[in-house]
């Protein structure tokens, strides 16, 4: 569906069924270049279970309108007015990677706008190398490689997708290559500067589920648990194998993790 959030229109996906603001609310907030096709599967399945879903392209993303925003912060207050827009007075914030900061630092901002968090591939800093940042910001085909080879884990690299005929590698060079020039960049250099999450983490008194992947080389699992040492009220759970890209990587394990 179509929103005007902050006088923009963003497209937002529902999970294949309608929005209904009278029913309790999850956002699923995506990573850096990507959009709200990489919740496919997730999405329907908690809109076809008694949620409504609402799965954001975020400003400059996908099929959204407007410039992407420079800071997670201003993200963070972007997703509470898309909350306001769509009429949803709480929800449930999923975020992966950059989304999971933007979950957790709006959750930080407006706690009584969030009911819980999922935050996957996650960590207390999310440093970004100089020389992805520096490809990036040339629009340089080399940071979409190198986001691709870092974002998959060792089995995903080799093949097994559970979609036959399809290749995870070459999936995600083909989400980050349909990125607007500057998008990439400007999400990676968003996460990089962003240095908040400890100090966000210590103010959520909601329940949070970190669910982090073994072989993380983007978010390492041992700094998603340094952030799960400093968030209240929280769980972590590690997926076996798992590199970033959890959602196609081990969709129905991430699946089961997420759900309550």
């Amino acid at each position: 569906m179509q929103l005007s959030v902050n006088g923009v229109e963003v497209f937002v996906a529902t999970g294949g069924k309608s929005f209904d603001e009278s029913l309790p609310a999850v956002v699923f907030l995506h990573g850096a270049g990507f959009d709200h096709s990489v919740w496919a599967l997730h999405s329907r399945w908690f809109a076809h279970h008694g949620l409504g879903v609402l799965a954001p392209d975020l400003p400059g993303h996908g099929r959204s309108g407007g410039k992407p925003l420079p800071t997670i912060a201003a993200m963070a207050d972007w997703t509470a007015a898309l909350l306001d827009s769509a009429g949803a007075k709480q929800a449930r914030l999923i975020g992966h990677s950059m989304g999971s900061l933007i979950a957790l630092e709006t959750a930080a901002r407006y706690p009584d706008k969030v009911s819980a968090l999922g935050l996957i591939g996650t960590a207390a800093v999310m440093t970004v190398g100089p020389d992805l940042l520096k490809a990036a910001e040339a629009n340089d085909v080399a940071a979409i490689d190198m986001v691709s080879i870092w974002g998959l884990g060792f089995a995903a690299e080799l093949g097994g997708s559970l979609a036959p005929g399809l290749w995870m590698h070459q999936g995600a060079q083909r989400m980050l290559q349909r990125c607007a020039a500057g998008v990439l960049y400007n999400d990676l250099a968003a996460c990089n500067s962003y240095h908040n999450a400890l100090a966000a983490a210590a103010q959520v008194k909601v329940p949070v589920t970190l669910i982090l992947g073994e072989r993380d080389m983007m978010t390492p699992a041992k700094a998603g648990k340094a952030l799960a040492a400093a968030t209240p009220n929280a769980r972590t759970i590690v997926l076996k194998g798992a590199g970033h890209m959890m959602m196609v990587e081990q969709p129905d394990e991430l699946l089961a993790a997420l759900q309550p």
